[in-house]
């Protein structure tokens, strides 16, 4: 990969908060109102996890600035099979994360032109076609779609602070009595609202993955992926404070397009077109900065000899071409698997199952981060006590979301795992140790 090193902080920060403020926060909110205001606490929990979690890619990109993020990391605390369950489980996280926001955005569609949200046929095909669009942006270069990425977070966040703003001066008391409305414990309303809006944190290690296209990786890492998380966490906290607040909570639980109705509710029914313009344009930012990690990872364990080689072969724009293609009809296929059973079922079904796939590569970052700091003799002792503890305190926090995986995700998230074991003894078995690039 040519080494231009054409993203600079504003764009790796964008990476980050593009990749994180999408359809979560803008579909989320339905699924979150079925359980009640407790999710707020959620949040803030979940944003102090992902602090912890944001600290330790920040550590990690910045000791080892090489295009592959958290297989790289992994690769190196455990060696190449861990590493290849890792870059696995987060090309598939990916893959099926991408096809929740295509889902997201045929519901934000559906919101303007009734006739996508009427027949499942037409809010498949119109996901469909997004998901393609961002895969030629794509293939046309890693600088293009960094650029390409800038525009559409600063455009989507705009309208979403201007909204969250204006709507503390129309919230409603009553929703607040509206704490727990599961049936179920605080607790276990707690701990599956934080799995839920996992779901919004991830993408929080985007600035790692194409750490060879980024200026000044050591120090621009590190500060896109801390000040990129807080941003979004403070975003989210307050935004789904006040569509709680001024939507009922009858009406957000079973609404596909929340941030409309917020929006209805504020400025009638011309709000609704203006939020769900934004929301569209967040699914495709978001769809566009995941697209463009995914192919970053897939191309990072194919130069390994980890992932097929196609993964790895090259356009002339510098850009893993056919991984891209391949990564298309997959995802068109979980689209098509999915997208009768309706937009929020859907979104929350997919969501979850990705949620999954994350969570794992999450956790063994998390680890590799405390095999890593105990190799390195040369950094202070205060300094390494310090990231051990958030690295522990990471690896904590993502047990507790393990616990609240529903049985569903659990098992299609077990499935997935089985599936890649004989996929890398394939690799394994037809490897050519004489062609091995051993890049780090």
């Amino acid at each position: 990969m040519a080494q231009k090193r054409s993203l600079g902080f504003w764009i790796a920060t964008s990476l980050v908060m593009g990749n994180m403020i999408g359809s979560g926060i803008f579909i989320l909110p339905a699924s979150l109102a079925q359980l009640g205001t407790i999710t707020l606490f959620s949040w803030i929990c979940t944003g102090i996890g992902a602090m912890f979690l944001a600290l330790v890619f920040a550590r990690l990109g910045t000791k080892y600035p090489y295009t592959g993020g958290p297989y790289i990391y992994c690769k190196k605390g455990f060696g190449p099979y861990v590493g290849f369950q890792v870059a696995y489980s987060y090309w598939i996280y990916l893959s099926v994360g991408i096809a929740a926001i295509a889902t997201a955005f045929a519901g934000y569609l559906g919101a303007l032109i009734p006739a996508v949200a009427a027949t499942p046929e037409y809010g498949s095909f119109s996901a469909l076609i997004l998901v393609w669009t961002i895969i030629l942006v794509n293939v046309i270069g890693v600088r293009f779609a960094g650029w390409f990425q800038l525009i559409v977070t600063i455009v989507k966040i705009i309208p979403l602070v201007l909204l969250t703003a204006i709507g503390f001066f129309y919230l409603r008391p009553i929703s607040v009595v509206e704490f727990n409305v599961s049936g179920q414990s605080d607790f276990h309303a707690l701990s599956s609202g934080a799995l839920m809006t996992l779901w919004a944190f991830l993408g929080l290690e985007s600035a790692c993955i194409p750490a060879e296209d980024v200026q000044n990786p050591e120090k621009v890492i590190s500060r896109a992926t801390i000040f990129g998380t807080l941003a979004a966490t403070l975003i989210y906290i307050f935004a789904t404070f006040v569509i709680m607040g001024v939507v009922p909570l009858s009406i957000l639980g079973a609404s596909s397009a929340p941030f409309a109705d917020l929006a209805i509710a504020l400025f009638g029914p011309m709000g609704r077109h203006v939020v769900s313009i934004a929301a569209l344009v967040a699914c495709i930012g978001t769809l566009n900065g995941w697209m463009l990690t995914q192919s970053q990872i897939g191309y990072a364990a194919a130069r390994d000899q980890i992932f097929p080689k196609i993964f790895g072969v090259q356009s002339r724009f510098d850009t893993p071409i056919w991984g891209l293609v391949i990564t298309g009809f997959f995802i068109s296929a979980i689209l098509l698997a999915n997208f009768y059973v309706g937009v929020v079922e859907a979104f929350t079904h997919i969501s979850a199952m990705a949620t999954l796939c994350a969570i794992m590569s999450y956790m063994y970052t998390s680890i590799a981060d405390i095999i890593l700091l105990k190799r390195e003799e040369r950094v202070e002792n205060v300094k390494k006590y310090g990231s051990l503890v958030v690295a522990a305190l990471a690896f904590l926090y993502i047990l507790w979301a393990i616990t609240s995986v529903n049985y569903t995700a659990a098992f299609l998230g077990l499935i997935l795992m089985i599936v890649g074991v004989p996929i890398y003894a394939l690799m394994q078995i037809t490897r050519d140790d004489h062609e091995l690039q051993k890049n780090i």
